[in-house]
């Protein structure tokens, strides 16, 4: 079985009232959370987050990319959030690439070079710094003062604040 098999499966065994509840779009907590992908981390638990408290953005490496200032602008003029968290963590795959290193590898083996930046980074602390500039310089986001940074720590689950 596979696991989109798996979880279709999961999915029909459910609790339906998990999907008929009368939860807002716009979360109760009017923050968004930019977070990486890592399956280690979990949001809900690290913050104490109920459902429809927070948005919460997850991609490679937690980074503020173009399509992560969509979704923030999105969250913001839409549905109401003012401020933006991101999160790094140590330990991050994407501090073991490198930005030309795996556009190579990606361009021999499918002939493609990727037209997207792989945001590599080698520290979690300016990787994080990079992502919350983004947010703060961005004209499309009109809450750019409640951005804050920072890196949690895999192993002990200390949150550091960096930017």
């Amino acid at each position: 079985m596979s696991s989109i098999d798996e979880l279709l499966v999961r999915a029909a065994g459910r609790d339906r009232a998990a999907t008929e509840d009368d939860t807002p779009a716009p979360p109760a907590l009017p923050v968004a959370v930019v977070t990486c992908m890592d399956a280690r981390i979990r949001v809900p638990e690290l913050f104490g987050l109920a459902h429809g408290e927070a948005h919460v953005l997850r991609n490679a490496g937690g980074v503020v990319t173009d399509d992560v200032i969509r979704s923030l602008a999105l969250s913001q003029r839409k549905l109401g959030t003012r401020e933006v968290m991101v999160v790094g963590h140590t330990e991050c795959g994407v501090s073991t690439v490198t930005e030309d290193g795996f556009r190579d590898e990606l361009e021999a083996d499918t002939g493609l070079r990727p037209p997207w930046a792989v945001e590599a980074f080698r520290d979690a602390e300016d990787g994080v710094r990079r992502s919350v500039t983004r947010v703060r310089r961005s004209p499309y986001l009109p809450y750019t003062d409640g951005v804050r940074g920072f890196v949690l720590d895999i192993r002990t689950g200390e949150l550091r604040e960096v930017a």
